[in-house]
């Protein structure tokens, strides 16, 4: 039977979400039926809403889901109703990166997550008039009470209450995409330094990954003074404001003659990526996380990259969010990745004043509650 719900709607035109009335179908083959409790708002959604990113609109957004599974449709094994749940990115499943631990590197990840529609064009949204909207945004479209996701997308998890579930909405993009580019990709050895520029959601999770490793050296990089001192608090070794310091030579100054090992670029701002190409030590990695309007363009040195600099993009830290979400969900227990530091819960009704607050970097990660319960941080 179809489910009645509230979704929150990014219309073509309008500078925020709006609660809306929908209709959910029942899921079909390898999709489930979800009742959020929580569900974070990421920047990739606000970059959709603003028309930088090729997602057609009017769409359901939201990537960051947690809640409890209440239908499955055919040929889904993996869960089944009253399993508590995180909400991820989707892949194919069945092509050679997604049977080898490898989905962000699906043929079809960006479709199957940036499309908001099933791979036939339909979705399993609509008005009460029978009106489509986008659906299955990462798989999810989880700014919603109820959200039919691919089962692709669903990573089962143990908590002891709903509260706990809903802090682990974020570990679906953000916390994993900062931590897995750390852990899965960039992999700091002893004496190795790591500049993250951009200490939102992302890069501080990137920073408190790189806590975990043997980087000597874990440099953060903002304009707001206050993310700079949470990032001190997180993990950084040093510091730079970029708004009033020289960049590049403050860089040079902190990693002396062996150079700067890693880069983890997440403001999507070309100029700080081309800054990072001629920063990082050859041999050096930059990571490019942060998503620019699309057509952005940068310009490296050709010369610089013969001597082995690498530059390459990292979706979702790469990781394999079957077995990286449970990962980070022990971490997190352990107290080792503290990011509920940088939570701030927000009630359905205040959805507008979450969005304004994640436009403006007053939150650095609000996330969305469905049962009226809210508590946590005030960054």
């Amino acid at each position: 039977m179809p489910t009645s719900t509230t979704v929150a709607v990014a219309r073509a035109g309008e500078d925020t979400l709006h609660w809306e009335s929908a209709v959910l179908d029942d899921p079909g083959p390898g999709e489930v039926l979800v009742r959020l409790v929580a569900t974070g708002l990421c920047h990739t959604d606000l970059s959709v809403l603003a028309g930088r990113l090729p997602t057609p609109l009017p769409a359901v957004l939201g990537h960051e889901g947690a809640g409890i599974v209440e239908a499955v449709g055919a040929e889904v094994t993996d869960v089944a109703p009253g399993d508590r749940v995180v909400l991820s990115f989707d892949s194919c499943g069945h092509c050679a990166s997604c049977r080898t631990g490898r989905p962000t590197a699906c043929g079809t990840y960006f479709p199957l997550n940036f499309k908001a529609a099933r791979p036939d064009g339909t979705t399993p949204i609509h008005t009460p008039d029978r009106t489509q909207l986008g659906g299955l945004f990462f798989g999810q479209s989880s700014l919603a009470r109820h959200a039919v996701v691919s089962s692709r997308s669903v990573v089962r998890v143990e908590v002891d209450n709903d509260d706990e579930l809903a802090l682990l909405g974020p570990l679906g993009c953000g916390i994993q995409t900062g931590a897995g580019t750390i852990l899965n990709v960039l992999r700091p050895q002893y004496g190795d330094s790591v500049a993250v520029f951009g200490a939102g959601a992302v890069g501080l999770s990137a920073i408190m990954a790189a806590r975990l490793t043997a980087a000597r050296t874990i440099v953060a990089v903002d304009v707001v003074p206050s993310r700079l001192a949470l990032a001190t608090e997180l993990g950084a070794t040093h510091t730079i404001d970029s708004g009033k310091e020289d960049l590049g030579r403050r860089l040079a100054e902190l990693t002396g003659s062996a150079g700067l090992t890693h880069v983890v670029e997440t403001t999507g701002v070309p100029s700080l990526l081309e800054l990072a190409a001629t920063a990082v030590a050859a041999h050096g990695t930059v990571a490019v996380v942060g998503a620019p309007p699309a057509g952005s363009r940068a310009s490296f040195d050709i010369n610089a990259l013969i001597g082995g600099r690498t530059i390459r993009g990292v979706p979702e830290g790469r990781s394999d969010r079957i077995t990286f979400i449970p990962a980070l969900v022990d971490l997190a227990r352990q107290g080792r990745l503290p990011y509920e530091k940088f939570v701030r819960f927000y009630p359905e009704e205040q959805l507008h004043q979450a969005v304004a607050d994640a436009r403006s970097g007053v939150t650095i990660k609000p996330v969305i509650r469905f049962d009226g319960v809210v508590q946590g941080g005030d960054r």
